[in-house]
């Protein structure tokens, strides 16, 4: 029998423009949503703010799990707290080496800043071999003096980063000691232990990232925890890792960078486990909201998880976390004609402020939620006709001096020529988590989220060949919601870094045996009741020779060399279409990850059952002439309102309190018994 989570909960995601909210009452069957601006300043306040438009009694909760962009945005933005590093003599200079690539493919401009300025960048004499032999002993008194001269400049946190401490960490280990010592907090980053592999450059940076977040984390957490406390929470509080899992509070700044892409993570587990219960576990994700989108792939309900993601140029966050790929396309995308004389869409984009025309806020640029007003995709009733007296008439002026005139296209047209330009865009985001992993995007169904998702999904489907679309019941909380239903998960790497023909093979054994407890134990210690705990194996190889490496499941924690050198023949071909027999392959990490699955969550209760109709006639409020190559008159359905098993037949248009549904000419739609719709995609439009 399924265990059924019980209890109150609350799921809060922070994002860019608004923070999200979740709450869901086990016992009372009851669902409450809440949608709150983001508080840039202080992102707790909006979290505070979020509970009290739900009307959640924080005292009565008996968990809350949060997504933050605290770190998220650090990184991006640069705000980051004064950090020292302390390394090998001779290697204070590989963050800023890197690997030898530019910002630019071509040409001589660009620049990069590493994260750690080269005067907080101190070396002392010691050194391990890649063999784990020690070259070297560590100087001691050269430690101490370079830690206090960091701390006399004013660095609030610190790295320790020697060289091949992967494979010995004793020195690394030793100075921790004397840094815990002598070191004014607690915010000491050792390298091997946020990421034990090889290369230098990767570990490096992952643990310079760790380090200047820290502090920022860490006194955002202790922050809201005191919030929540003063207003009678008495619980545990969970933070969402980038990884998909998540973390206790009391423990997250440890492992900040684990952090980063907190949000996007809690998105795409919550399509993981909608699309699960729905029996469609083979899902590309598309979240499209107002500057980006973001895509992934799930594979048997379980989220594609890199470990070589590069948040941007030179800054590779080597810690595991679900591949998401963003290209800047959402609603704010602005649309121009280039000096050539083409239409491009994106990635300035017209943000918040001014936003775009149909906000009424000042904005004058066409954008791509203004095309799909203008085409009737969107609610012309809810045009905002404030500030500037913004109407249908204004937008299409617009449109016809911005675009049309100099593309010889009506207003219609353009607008049109726009959605097709940002839909293509789009579509390439898909490819690139499928089809350049080797996967057939018609092998899947694509979950639309997000505020503009459901938009274009349809369109972008048809683009890619993918036969269903499948919308979750509240498209743009899909977030929040990920924040109830993600599991705890902790993942684990080990370097072997050797040919495959000279490993131990017991000491691979060994180290997967390590980890699988290592896992069992961190979840042990989360005060949070689970269902069941899983645990996923795979290794990190290459052939000799080359540069970057392939992730190849298994099975189980004991394979044979056999076993090892053919799964990874078979997992290079299906990525390349090549087989290479004559080079030998290279075992360079062990990974597992141990995921503790928690107890089931209805998902039937995010839309209210007393408000459906019995009828899809009386769901309908009305029709409305939309674009479609051409006008046509549409109806328009309330998907609170649907029966469930209303079937709906394009093209036809579904709105809802957070999102709108477009279906086009020849497309299906029902709904499962969660509510989620699940569109059956015609041929070409």
């Amino acid at each position: 029998m399924t265990q059924e989570l019980t209890g109150r909960f609350a799921g809060i995601d922070v994002g860019g423009t608004f923070t999200d909210l979740v709450f869901y009452d086990s016992r009372a069957g009851a669902v409450k949503l809440a949608k709150v601006p983001t508080t840039l300043d202080n992102q707790a306040h909006g979290v505070l703010a979020a509970l009290d438009a739900a009307g959640v009694d924080a005292a009565a909760l008996d968990l809350i799990v949060h997504g933050t962009t605290t770190t998220t945005n650090a990184v991006l933005e640069r705000r980051l707290c004064k950090t020292g590093l302390v390394t090998t003599s001779g290697f204070r200079d590989v963050l800023e080496l890197g690997r030898r690539t530019r910002p630019r493919a071509y040409g001589m401009k660009g620049q990069f800043r590493p994260l750690i300025p080269r005067d907080l960048r101190l070396e002392v004499p010691e050194r391990m071999l890649a063999d784990g032999s020690e070259h070297l002993p560590l100087d001691e008194d050269a430690l101490r003096a370079a830690l206090a001269q960091l701390a006399e400049a004013g660095c609030e946190a610190l790295v320790i980063h020697f060289l091949h401490a992967y494979a010995n960490p004793a020195h690394e280990l030793r100075a921790g000691e004397i840094a815990r010592e002598v070191w004014p907090n607690g915010n000491i980053t050792l390298g091997h232990a946020l990421l034990s592999e090889s290369r230098e450059f990767e570990r490096g940076v992952t643990a310079a990232v760790n380090a200047s977040v820290q502090p920022l984390l860490r006194r955002y957490v202790e922050r809201l925890a005191d919030k929540l406390a003063e207003r009678g929470y008495t619980r545990d509080l969970l933070v969402m890792n980038g990884n998909g899992g998540m973390v206790s509070a009391r423990i997250v700044a440890e492992e900040a960078a684990k952090t980063v892409m907190s949000g996007p993570a809690s998105g795409v587990m919550a399509a993981a486990y909608t699309g699960r219960r729905a029996g469609i576990p083979d899902l590309l994700t598309y979240d499209m909201g107002g500057t980006s989108t973001d895509v992934a792939m799930i594979r048997g309900a379980d989220p594609a998880v890199s470990h070589e993601i590069e948040i941007e140029y030179a800054m590779p966050i080597h810690v595991p976390m679900v591949d998401v790929r963003t290209v800047g396309a959402g609603g704010g995308s602005i649309a121009r004609v280039d000096v050539a004389g083409l239409l491009q869409v994106g990635p300035d984009s017209a943000g918040a402020t001014p936003g775009p025309i149909c906000y009424g806020k000042g904005g004058t640029r066409p954008t791509i939620s203004d095309a799909n007003m203008l085409l009737g995709r969107m609610n012309p009733d809810r045009l905002n006709t404030g500030a500037g007296g913004v109407s249908l008439a204004t937008i299409e002026a617009a449109f016809r001096d911005t675009l049309g005139d100099r593309l010889g296209l009506s207003a219609e047209e353009a607008a049109s020529a726009v959605l097709r330009i940002a839909n293509a865009r789009m579509a390439d985001a898909v490819r690139m988590v499928s089809i350049s992993l080797g996967e057939d995007p018609r092998d899947f169904a694509l979950f639309a989220f997000g505020g503009a998702g459901p938009l274009h999904a349809c369109a972008i489907a048809r683009e890619l060949g993918v036969p269903r679309v499948l919308v979750p019941a509240r498209p743009g909380i899909t977030n929040a919601l990920g924040c109830i239903v993600a599991d705890l998960r902790h993942d684990y790497v080990q370097t072997v870094n050797r040919p495959l023909d000279a490993c131990d093979m017991d000491e691979v054994h060994a180290a997967f045996a390590t980890q699988i407890a290592d896992g069992k134990a961190a979840i042990g210690r989360e005060r949070v009741d689970i269902a069941e705990t899983r645990v996923l194996h795979s290794v990190d190889m290459q052939f000799i020779g080359q540069t970057h490496l392939l992730r190849v499941p298994l099975p189980g924690p004991a394979p044979t060399r056999d076993d090892l050198r053919q799964r990874f023949e078979e997992a290079y071909f299906r990525r390349f279409q090549v087989s290479l027999p004559e080079i030998r392959p290279a075992l360079v990490n062990v990974n597992t990850s141990v995921i503790g699955r928690r107890p089931e969550v209805d998902l039937s209760a995010l839309i209210d059952a007393a408000g459906r109709k019995a009828t899809l006639a009386e769901a309908q409020t009305g029709t409305r002439r939309v674009w479609f190559d051409g006008w046509s008159d549409v109806p328009v359905y309330w998907r609170d309102h649907l029966p469930l098993p209303a079937a709906i037949s394009g093209p036809a248009i579904v709105e809802q309190m957070d999102c709108t549904l477009v279906l086009d000419p020849g497309d299906t739609a029902t709904q499962d018994a969660d509510g989620n719709i699940i569109v059956t995609v015609g041929g070409p439009a």
